[in-house]
């Protein structure tokens, strides 16, 4: 089932347009995961970044907006969030025993959740976590960083997919 592709309204409010070109980003990002094979998900075609398959930018969107909204944004616990294990390399992009689907579902997991603590905030509150700089940032600017990324490696995964099988497309 394709995502919805759609741009938020032109004359949003501000909220509606901030989470109506985050939750466009993200569901680019699941569209160019339609139809791929197990193994191509897990494929990388970037030599020099082994890491970077579909299946490990999903995983490692998953585990920033997790970062930023409830580690930075709420002040949470990051010891779960493998970003922030100095031990392994790229920890947030590993997904050698995780099926597409399933992290494709725990993105989905995340992204609603990440929604509710948006929804449940004013976009003037300031993050939460006093060990991190940006953890100073207020919601607006976490959201505004949340489209830049999520759009940056939904681009990648517009290259990564078109090396794997050829697919191209957009909306």
């Amino acid at each position: 089932m394709t995502p919805s592709l759609e741009r938020p309204p032109f004359q949003a409010d501000e909220r509606t347009a901030l989470i109506g070109w985050l939750d466009l980003q993200r569901n680019i990002l699941r569209w160019k995961c339609e139809g791929l094979s197990e193994a191509d998900a897990h494929r990388s075609v970037v030599p020099t970044s082994p890491a970077m398959t579909m299946a490990g930018l999903v995983s490692h969107m998953r585990w920033v907006e997790h970062t930023w909204l409830e580690v930075l944004f709420l002040g949470g616990d990051e010891s779960r969030n493998p970003s922030f294990d100095e031990t392994v390399e790229d920890a947030e992009w590993r997904t050698d025993s995780v099926t597409l689907q399933q992290v494709l579902a725990e993105y989905e997991a995340q992204c609603a959740r990440s929604n509710e603590i948006v929804a449940a905030a004013s976009l003037d509150d300031v993050g939460r976590h006093p060990g991190y700089a940006s953890g100073k940032a207020n919601l607006r600017w976490m959201l505004i960083h949340l489209i830049e990324e999520t759009g940056r490696h939904a681009g990648h995964a517009d290259i990564v997919r078109e090396l794997l099988d050829g697919t191209k497309g957009y909306y």
